[in-house]
């Protein structure tokens, strides 16, 4: 079968893929492990999870005891740009802010996201809440598998 180019079709060997913009963030960030994001909460910093709400019912989220803020993904910059009239209190450039998603992928890409509208102190956990759970840190319900 022959085929015609298509006109607007993209040539994907001219771009890098998801596994180099994730490396390209995160080589911009300094990730912390559960422990040390732990203990940074507990001092002070702002834990957001940026999980979807039926994800945080699934798999359990960070124990309400250490005010986790749940901000999902497709709003955060919104709410974290000290300009945006969609800003939460907290939202300061020079907050401490530690992104929590599941595994530790997504929120590499968020909080490098942060870091570009001026947050040059966020970061993110290695592992996600999966890690976090595993270490057996404060969590709330949830089932995972």
């Amino acid at each position: 079968m022959v085929t015609a180019p298509v006109e607007g079709a993209v040539d994907a060997a001219t771009y890098d893929g998801v596994d180099a913009l994730l490396a390209d963030a995160r080589s911009r960030l300094e990730r912390v492990e559960v422990q040390q994001a732990f203990e940074e909460v507990r001092a002070g910093a702002l834990l957001v999870d940026i999980r979807p709400a039926a994800q945080r019912a699934a798999e359990g989220q960070v124990h309400c005891s250490l005010s986790p803020l749940v901000i999902e993904r497709n709003v955060l910059e919104w709410r974290f740009d000290p300009r945006s009239d969609a800003r939460i209190e907290q939202a300061a450039y020079d907050a401490r802010v530690i992104v929590l998603c599941q595994e530790g992928y997504t929120s590499s890409l968020a909080a490098d996201a942060l870091r570009s509208i001026g947050i040059t102190r966020a970061t993110d956990v290695v592992g996600g809440f999966a890690a976090w759970r595993t270490a057996g840190l404060p969590v709330a319900g949830g089932n995972p598998a």
